[in-house]
């Protein structure tokens, strides 16, 4: 018998692992593809993107509803908890990187053919790109279990707050020279501060996986280097 309610605990354990991996592959491709419909102008993308957020909510009420009934039913051990609960938790930053990801996809359609300075969109698809590295190595060290892997990206999310940063003042720089570009920059503002955001949620996995692995949480706090308030009070000077 309690070889039959370990092996059905188990089970339990890999359908969650199963389907945030699914979650993970889905915010991956919709960063990316989100990205993809604001640089080519792409609204039919963009409105992929939208729809694919439909099954990441789907994903994320299947994973929190499930690992609530997992509890109850097994009344797990504290190892064993760690991992039901960190299943909540990475499925509810996931779900909020697709929300972002959906997020970029309608600014891209806000903005349509307008104007963009080129400097501006590569420096968007770099910071994309930096922050979709972190997004695949924290679920790869979720999978893991790695928690030198997670440590890793927690540490290389002040890169990318530095990189926002940059974009906000060359945002700031474009609209007081041009009223006229005020309000496509304010959608490339938006859509930067969304991919930093998603950095944001990559660090909080990484916190989840050392959790997961140690049951401490991180004792120091994370590296941050958005600057983006000093240089709007610098703007308004």
């Amino acid at each position: 018998m309690a070889e039959h309610i370990v092996s059905s605990y188990d089970n339990d354990l890999q359908a969650l692992r199963r389907r945030i991996s699914e979650m993970g592959g889905i915010a991956e491709k919709m960063l990316v593809d989100a990205i993809s419909a604001l640089v080519r102008h792409d609204t039919a993308l963009a409105q992929t993107v939208i729809s694919s957020d439909k099954r990441l909510d789907l994903l994320q009420r299947e994973i929190e509803e499930n690992a609530i009934l997992t509890i109850a039913r097994r009344q797990p051990l504290a190892v064993d908890l760690r991992e039901t609960i960190s299943a909540i938790r990475v499925s509810g930053d996931v779900e909020r990187i697709g929300d972002l990801a959906k997020n970029i996809a309608k600014r891209a359609l806000a903005i349509g053919s307008d104007f963009q300075p080129q400097k501006i969109v590569l420096g968007l698809q770099h910071m994309s790109d930096l922050v979709l590295g972190q997004l695949k190595d924290v679920l790869d060290a979720y999978a893991q279990q790695d928690t030198a892997r997670a440590l890793d990206v927690w540490k290389r999310d002040g890169a990318i707050d530095a990189l926002y940063t940059s974009l906000f003042r060359e945002l700031l720089t474009y609209m007081m020279e041009d009223p006229r570009n005020i309000s496509f920059c304010t959608h490339l503002l938006f859509c930067a501060k969304n991919i930093e955001r998603i950095g944001d949620h990559t660090t909080n996995i990484a916190e989840t996986v050392h959790y997961l692995v140690t049951g401490e949480t991180l004792a120091i706090d994370r590296p941050k280097n958005d600057r983006s308030i000093d240089a709007g009070s610098e703007a308004g000077a």
